[in-house]
């Protein structure tokens, strides 16, 4: 079965519950591609599927490395796409889900990921200069090295530009020609779940508020027990990072919650640039209606195509 299922869309959306009933329909295994969801121990704040969702259909890439450990794109890309190929194998439906539309399109469009590992003085010298005010600065250095790759690049995303010029310093080759696509050994049916501005902020507020509820707070505060300093990438997801500034007594309680909130609708802004409305590549669901038979109906006749 070389067949790919993709639910995309934002966050609070409803792609996982979707998923999970996809995957007991069509005997199918869900891949993660949530770019905090790998990390062991992060579980509330990363909205994670719970013990019995994973009990009842099998999960790929969902705690497969600890908070202090280095994770990126070049290695969540061949991972994903070996236990696609193991499902496959298996005659069951791979479905791919998550908002981290990096990791979906690295994936469905099969795109060249440079083999240059990360060089964590290089990418802390850079991280300086950029929260020092040097972010402009940053980008105009990948404009001189690689002005393809700066075409491509928000000049805000900081961490976009690094890589670049980690790339291109240690490849000897501009980034951009190091990303060239391959077209992947499966094909694939991406479907997209949306709903209107003000109601996904609404799930969105309720979802956070449920995650306070369920102990996020004391989530936050056993990991820094465990060792795991606000430094670290894995805690400066949204949800953690506001929680630490509560726990250092930067903030109150209601203020985090209320930042979490205003965070998590600028993600959504953020995902619709990956995940656009007008791309005719994604089929579009509008969940304000009853969208699960016709998804439903729509999964199975791309399987028997």
């Amino acid at each position: 079965m070389n067949r790919l299922v993709t639910i995309v869309g934002p966050t609070a959306v409803g792609k996982s519950r979707l998923a999970l009933r996809l995957a007991q329909d069509f005997h199918g295994e869900i891949v993660g591609a949530d770019s905090r969801q790998v990390y062991r121990h992060l579980d509330i704040g990363t909205a994670k599927p719970d013990r019995q969702e994973l009990s009842l259909v099998p999960h790929h890439l969902v705690d497969i490395i600890n908070p202090d450990e280095d994770f990126s794109l070049a290695q969540y890309q061949p991972l994903a796409c070996r236990a696609i190929a193991g499902i496959q194998q298996r005659h069951h439906l791979a479905l791919l889900v998550g908002g981290s539309g990096l990791y979906v399109r690295a994936v469905v469009e099969g795109w060249g990921i440079p083999p240059v590992p990360p060089d964590p003085e290089f990418r802390h010298s850079l991280e300086e200069k950029a929260a020092g005010g040097g972010v402009d600065e940053l980008y105009q250095e990948v404009v001189k090295m690689d002005p393809v790759a700066a075409s491509r690049i928000d000049r805000r995303n900081v961490r976009r530009l690094i890589r670049a010029l980690e790339v291109s310093r240690y490849a000897e080759a501009p980034f951009s020609q190091l990303q060239q696509k391959k077209a992947p050994p499966f094909d694939a049916l991406i479907i997209g779940l949306t709903a209107d501005r003000a109601e996904l902020y609404r799930r969105i507020d309720l979802r956070v508020d449920a995650m306070i509820a369920r102990g996020l707070v004391e989530e936050v505060s056993k990991l820094v027990t465990m060792g795991y300093g606000f430094h670290l990438p894995a805690m400066s997801g949204i949800g953690y990072k506001q929680i630490g500034r509560f726990l250092r007594g930067e903030l109150t309680l209601a203020a985090a919650i209320q930042q979490i909130k205003f965070a998590s609708h600028r993600f959504v802004r953020q995902q619709y640039n990956w995940f656009r409305l007008s791309d005719s590549r994604i089929q579009w669901f509008d969940i304000k209606n009853e969208v699960e038979p016709e998804i439903t109906d729509r999964v199975a006749r791309f399987i028997a195509k």
